[in-house]
């Protein structure tokens, strides 16, 4: 009977890169691996003291959080993103972001003769949400150009994995109307808000874009990347009260909680600044410098003015890049990992140490 299910999903696009990765980890100074954009630097001690003093947690905790951390994700959401007043009843603790985004469809009630949207270039995850639950996965350069007949769920993702492209206010404002014109449900997947370089993401949540109304807007954040919080597996969700109060009734049943000393930790993360900011000035650093060796290397660079990443191309299927790169003792992500369109880029992640990114900008002079 499983099997039922996992024929709806795509190949595991990972395992394509296995070779590529014994290849660079033949070189003799080893492998650079900026294929997978996962943190290697320090959890910040705010939130390891955090995780620690909530350690005597015997009791199961609650799926929709503690009543600090529900504090902390309201807060976050008015003082980073310019929202206002939300509550309670607008934010939901998940079990990380990619929980989210690959059950989000079921959890709506979709189905065969529904459609998800997302991006043409995407993270792959969204497809696979629309995949278990037999929905039709869509995919469009604009939104506002999709058939909205059964169409019950638009993914936007801003700033983009793996483009790093950011839509402006303007855009989002005309998407959001065209959504609410259609009763067509928004999930905004902003979980490199933080991330901004050369532009200032703007979320749904915000007035000037969602016009002071919540309604058919979910907004997806995350701790990983502003945070190094991966490990610890929390991310959430905020927007509609209609809906977040629907999920939190299924998510109950499913039992779908984060364990008490994380969200002890993550109230720590949002309630802190100092951080984010010395991560940004860690990443900022190691892009400015990839990015210089990538262009002298004869890579061109597109969108990334956001993100962790950087989209880089040489005008060549985006295997053949992959290949290079290993040669050299670094791996990368293919583009066609995120759809066909992005057949002749690599995903650059900027996740790696100094010391390796040294190592690579070395290798690519």
């Amino acid at each position: 009977m499983s099997s039922a299910v996992s024929s709806r999903l795509p190949v595991f696009p990972w395992d394509k890169l296995e070779p590529y990765k014994a290849t660079a980890k033949a070189h003799p100074d080893g492998i650079v691996d900026l294929s997978v954009g996962t943190p290697v630097d320090p959890v910040p001690a705010v939130i390891q003291k955090a995780l620690i003093a909530a350690a005597d947690s015997p009791g199961y905790p609650t799926v929709w959080g503690t009543t600090e951390l529900r504090d902390a994700i309201t807060g976050w959401c008015e003082k980073r993103l310019g929202a206002v007043d939300v509550r309670h009843t607008n934010v939901l603790p998940i079990v990380g972001s990619k929980e989210l985004v690959a059950w989000l469809p079921t959890q709506l009630g979709l189905g065969a003769g529904d459609k998800v949207a997302y991006p043409r270039l995407a993270y792959p995850t969204y497809e696979v949400g629309a995949r278990l639950c037999g929905a039709e996965a869509v995919v469009y350069d604009d939104p506002t150009e999709l058939d909205p007949t059964d169409l019950k769920l638009l993914w936007l993702n801003s700033p983009s994995n793996p483009t790093g492209r950011v839509l402006s206010k303007d855009e989002l404002v005309r998407i959001v109307a065209w959504a609410r014109e259609h009763g067509v449900l928004i999930a905004s997947d902003e979980c490199y808000l933080e991330l901004g370089w050369e532009a200032d993401p703007v979320s749904v949540l915000h007035p000037d874009v969602c016009g002071g109304t919540y309604e058919g807007l979910l907004a997806v954040h995350s701790l990983s990347k502003r945070s190094n919080f991966a490990g610890y597996r929390l991310a959430f969700l905020a927007g509609d009260a209609e809906i977040v109060g629907e999920l939190l009734q299924i998510r109950k049943h499913g039992g779908m909680m984060t364990a008490a000393p994380v969200q002890a930790a993550a109230a720590a993360a949002l309630n802190d600044d100092a951080h984010v900011q010395e991560q940004r000035a860690r990443y900022a650093a190691r892009r400015t410098v990839l990015r210089t060796a990538l262009e002298a290397h004869g890579f061109r660079i597109e969108h990334s003015e956001a993100s962790l990443y950087l989209w880089a191309t040489r005008g060549e299927g985006c295997w053949d890049t992959v290949a290079h790169l290993a040669e050299l003792g670094i791996l990368v992500a293919p583009g066609d990992f995120y759809g066909e369109a992005g057949a002749e880029f690599v995903r650059v992640a900027l996740t790696a140490t100094d010391e390796r990114v040294e190592a690579a900008v070395k290798r690519l002079g």
